[in-house]
């Protein structure tokens, strides 16, 4: 089976680890890892790499995404959504304006603090075992990026809102805190993600749906090849510029400039990730440049 990313859509009632596990049985493959948690009841894009595609996980949970989220004003849970023990209700006095300005404040580089059930670690102990157990642990605020938020229906105490952020953002920790802003407390009703990096909703599959695939061995239409992942990074490309150039790259071994042709660049950037390629167009992985010389970073050659 060739190495890639399928771009699964996780329906409610699902963890990403049992998408990952329904997959290694559809697919007869135990290489696979998805590149970021979903809560079980939020629905949405969830990359599942394959193969040697599995080196890709940590780069892809470092990308940008996009969230749809429900937020409703006026109620504080310990879990930060709708499905958690409720702790305090308010009446949401706000105006549409002063919500507006409230969600919109949080635009930006801003400090976080995750919520107790959540799967970071603490003490090689996810927070939601503490959580769970009855033990609040002191998390320190983090810095997340949120590049925007738009408001996509407002009818208090409910607001639809789509964020697009960073890596780390924890959407119920937003919710929280505008309800915090607000003085009348905040929580998540729903979440759907509708964008990782570049794979978007429009295109995932469910897990029945890849099944059908799968069955009709038409698999490779929807498994993009690793190289796709890198899209936005310039190609270059391995000559023969001596016998051993070639069985070097190969090996992942360092490859001068004057053995690579790229035909989209004009110059090569210090400290600057590039595609490389074996003259017969197969993709070896992922090189930084630095003074005269290609580096590999990660190999992916099949």
């Amino acid at each position: 089976m060739n190495s890639g990313i399928i771009n699964v859509y996780k329906e409610a009632g699902y963890t990403s680890f049992d998408v990952v596990a329904r997959l290694r049985g559809i697919l007869h493959i135990k290489k696979i890892g998805h590149t970021g948690t979903l809560d079980p009841d939020a629905t949405g894009v969830l990359p599942v790499c394959i193969g040697k595609a599995t080196k890709l996980c940590n780069m892809l949970t470092d990308k940008d995404k996009v969230y749809e989220c429900v937020l409703m004003l006026g109620v504080e849970t310990d879990t930060y959504d709708l499905t958690g023990k409720i702790l305090d209700r308010q009446s949401v006095l706000c105006s549409e304006e002063e919500a507006r300005e409230a969600i919109m404040s949080f635009v930006g580089d801003i400090m976080q603090v995750p919520p107790m059930y959540s799967a970071l670690k603490v003490n090689g102990k996810k927070l939601y075992e503490y959580a769970r157990a009855g033990i609040e642990i002191e998390r320190k605020a983090r810095p997340v990026q949120i590049f925007d938020i738009e408001i996509l229906d407002m009818s208090l105490p409910a607001v639809t809102i789509r964020v697009h952020c960073g890596s780390g953002t924890y959407i119920r920790s937003l919710c929280h805190d505008i309800g915090q802003k607000l003085s009348c407390g905040g929580a998540m009703k729903s979440l759907v993600r509708t964008r990782v990096s570049h794979f978007d909703i429009s295109d995932a599959h469910t897990i029945s749906e890849i099944e059908k695939i799968v069955e009709s061995g038409n698999l490779n239409g929807i498994l993009m090849p690793i190289d796709q992942a890198f899209e936005g990074l310039n190609t270059v490309v391995v000559v023969p510029f001596d016998e051993d150039t070639i069985k070097h790259a190969i090996n992942g071994m360092p490859i001068e400039e004057r053995a690579v042709f790229a035909e989209s660049v004009s110059g090569f950037e210090n400290g600057k990730l590039y595609r490389m390629y074996l003259p017969d167009n197969r993709f070896i992985g992922i090189y930084r440049y630095n003074d005269s010389i290609f580096t590999l970073e990660k190999m992916f050659l099949e």
